[in-house]
C-alpha cells in the first residue's frame, strides 16, 4: 500500500522525469536483518545515518552501503567537525519529515530551509542501481545513482562526497 509519505517522493520524482522500480517488504527499521528482504533486487543498497555536530548546530546525512561500517570519526575530520552523534528524532522529524526506522535522502523533501548537509560515501560513486525507502520502511525505491545525483541538485542542500 502507498502511503501519503511516499506518494509525496513519487510525485518529485516524477517531476524531475526520474524512473524508479517499487518494492514493497516488511517494516525495515535498520541494516540488521534486511538483506534478507532485498536480496533480489539488483541495486547498492544504502543505509542513511542522521547525525548533528558536537553543539547541535548542524545536521548531516550520512549515506553509505548497507553492509559497510561508519567510521564517524573520520567523517567527522573530513567535514572539520570535533564529533559527530546521532540527531535527535524530534530533530530528524524538523529536517527531514521522518521518523527513526525512516531515514532517507528523500525526506529532503521536507528540508525547505537546506538545514541539511549530505554526506555521500565516495564508493557509491561507483554503483549504476542504488535503493532508498521512499519515507517509510515498508517499501524501497530503486533508481539509478545518476538518477540519484539529479535528486540530490534538485533539492539545493550541500552535498558532499567523503570516505566513510
Amino acid at each position: 500500500m502507498v502511503t501519503e509519505q511516499e506518494r509525496e517522493v513519487h510525485a518529485v520524482l516524477a517531476a524531475l522525469g526520474i524512473a524508479f522500480e517499487r518494492y514493497e517488504h516488511p517494516p525495515v527499521a535498520s541494516a540488521v536483518g534486511s538483506e534478507e528482504h532485498w536480496s533480489g533486487i539488483e541495486a547498492v543498497h544504502a543505509k542513511n545515518l542522521f547525525l548533528r555536530n558536537q553543539k547541535g548546530t548542524r545536521h548531516y546525512l550520512v549515506i553509505l552501503a548497507l553492509l559497510k561500517r561508519a567510521n564517524l570519526r573520520a567523517v567527522a575530520d573530513q567535514l572539520g567537525e570535533r564529533r559527530l552523534s546521532f540527531g535527535t528524532p524530534e530533530w530528524m522529524m524538523r529536517c527531514l519529515g521522518v521518523t527513526p526506522g525512516s531515514v532517507s535522502p528523500f525526506g529532503l523533501i521536507h528540508d525547505t530551509t537546506q538545514t541539511v548537509h549530505v554526506c555521500l560515501d565516495r564508493d557509491l560513486k561507483a554503483s549504476g542501481r542504488i535503493s532508498f525507502h521512499p519515507n517509510i520502511n515498508t517499501a524501497t525505491l530503486v533508481l539509478t545513482f545518476e538518477d540519484f545525483e539529479r535528486f540530490l541538485a534538485s533539492r539545493g542542500n550541500p552535498v558532499r562526497y567523503v570516505t566513510v
